[in-house]
């Protein structure tokens, strides 16, 4: 025979050859290699659905964060509009105090500024009083000196008298 076509013999112990592996393959290992794939491949299916409920683990705490992260902005804008609140009302009520105090100095200038006023004015009237007093008795010593005179006054005070 050729080299192209093999001989009988060859063929033979080819084939037995193959079988005794074929069975030897199928006693020893095949099984192990078969479990080894099976175990793989449930290695691979847990680990991807652990993947995936890591996934939605992840989806649910990511939207409980954003929950909480849009309830903190809320609660903060809740803090900052009653301290602007707050605020507010204390500056109304120092200044609403600032004003009453300021009118209450205010009045108690006006009324010390009067009442100084009126004791000037009575000050006034009274040294005006005095100085009539003084020239008028400066006058009328003058003007008496001699009993004449005296009489003559007298005479005109009473006809002042009469005609009123």
């Amino acid at each position: 025979m050729g080299i192209v076509t093999p001989g009988f013999g060859l063929i033979f112990w080819t084939t037995l050859t193959f079988f005794i592996l074929l069975f030897l393959l199928a006693k020893f290992a095949w099984k192990p290699i078969l479990k080894a794939v099976q175990d793989r491949e449930q290695a691979i299916d847990s680990a991807l659905k652990a993947a995936e409920a890591a996934k939605a683990e992840m989806a649910s705490l990511q939207s409980n964060n954003e929950q909480l992260l849009k309830e903190a902005r809320e609660q903060r804008e809740q803090i900052l509009k009653e301290a602007r609140a707050l605020r507010d009302k204390t500056i109304a009520d120092a200044k609403t105090a600032a004003s009453e105090e300021a009118a209450k100095v205010l009045e108690a200038a006006r009324a010390q500024i009067h009442n100084e006023k009126m004791a000037a004015m009575t000050e006034v009237k009274n040294q005006v009083a005095q100085l009539a007093i003084d020239m008028s008795e400066r006058i009328l010593r003058a003007e008496l000196k001699d009993a004449t005179a005296q009489k003559a006054m007298v005479d005109r005070a009473m006809e002042d008298v009469k005609m009123n």
